[in-house]
């Protein structure tokens, strides 16, 4: 994973319906479990604020992705790197690309 800064990222303004369902199972594979049996407990809700994103919707499951780092939400750019969204010890938001 390569961490960088939000200033150096152009993400996508819209998902469609397939880029959302291929970056769920792309996250639910990269953690080594199936869609079916994490689907249960961490759900992923498509939201567009500034740009789009599948976003963790639940405060009561966090999901540890390396050391100190929590998910919060997966998104593409515009040239289709996966980028995730991450919260360090000290609460402040990372980005790291996953697949450039």
């Amino acid at each position: 994973m390569i961490s960088v800064t939000v200033d150096k990222l152009k993400f996508k303004k819209q998902l469609s319906v397939i880029e959302q369902i291929t970056l769920r199972d792309f996250l639910y594979t990269w953690v080594g479990n199936s869609s079916k049996g994490l689907d249960d407990f961490f759900h992923l809700e498509y939201t567009v604020d500034v740009f789009a994103k599948m976003e963790k919707t639940t405060n009561d499951t966090d999901l540890l992705i390396s050391d100190d780092d929590y998910f919060r939400y997966i998104t593409l750019t515009e040239d289709n790197q996966i980028v995730i969204g991450v919260l360090d010890m000290n609460s402040e938001l990372k980005h790291r690309i996953i697949v450039h």
